[in-house]
């Protein structure tokens, strides 16, 4: 059995939220957009990483997903999301940790969703 991609469904009450953790801060693109329909919804990318953003205010309170990209330059991510979106960093890893399992991380936290950022020492 072989698969080539994960890719998370995000539920938000309001997408813009979505938005600006995955566009503005995290430097995602829109490849797909329904944000101006009765359901919002988009697809964005970067790299090989896929999500679906969804409207879904329901779903939004029932799901309240965490995970995690993995870099290789974990100090040019940090700078770029400190200096720009600071009140996104979790306030208990906002800065570069090296963890008891070997990965160098920190996280951000938006109002549905936490991302630890880690780079394998």
């Amino acid at each position: 059995m072989h698969f080539s991609k994960l890719v998370p469904n995000i539920f938000y009450v309001d997408i813009k939220d979505g938005l600006v953790t995955f566009v503005d801060c995290l430097q995602f693109s829109i490849v797909h957009d329904e944000l101006k329909t009765a359901r919002p919804f988009c697809v964005l990318a970067k790299g090989d990483i896929t999500i679906n953003l969804f409207q879904d205010a329901p779903l939004a309170r029932e799901h309240n997903p965490e995970f995690r990209l993995v870099t290789d330059n974990i100090e040019e991510v940090y700078a770029r999301v400190s200096a720009s979106h600071p009140h996104l960093l979790h306030p208990n890893l906002s800065r570069i940790t090296l963890r008891p399992w070997g990965a160098r991380e920190f996280a951000i936290t938006d109002k549905q969703l936490g991302i630890v950022v880690q780079q394998w020492t």
